[in-house]
């Protein structure tokens, strides 16, 4: 099975600051105990919001309204994502708890079943 992990946007992400040389330092080994492990299928880090747009949809228009980034809401934005292979949600939190906070920043990590 396979999942979609993301990694919530923060201030810092959203303005374009990159993590700390320790932190990709890191994460880069975190990367590649998953590779080695058999669990990591995507890693990959997002532009900050204002380097994209959203296709909003409305009941009953033929056409989206495109909204060009930045966007306001920070908590709902994702900063960068991996796509993981495990048998269940359990064993992805377990790998997940492992990846590197050097710099001990609040943030949120959401785990999604992706649908076959």
């Amino acid at each position: 099975m396979r999942f979609l992990v993301m990694v919530k946007a923060n201030a810092d992400s959203e303005a374009g600051v990159m993590p700390s040389a320790e932190l990709m330092a890191q994460m880069s080994k975190f990367n590649d105990e998953l590779a080695a492990s058999g669990h990591l299928v995507q890693a990959e880090g997002l532009a900050p919001s204002s380097a994209g747009a959203r296709l909003v949809y409305f009941d009953g228009e033929p056409q989206p309204q495109v909204v060009d980034g930045p966007f306001a809401e920070t908590k709902e934005l994702v900063a960068g994502l991996w796509i993981l292979q495990g048998e269940s949600v359990a064993e992805i939190v377990e790998l997940l708890k492992r990846a590197p906070n050097p710099d001990l920043q609040a943030g949120t990590v959401e785990i999604r079943p992706l649908v076959p």
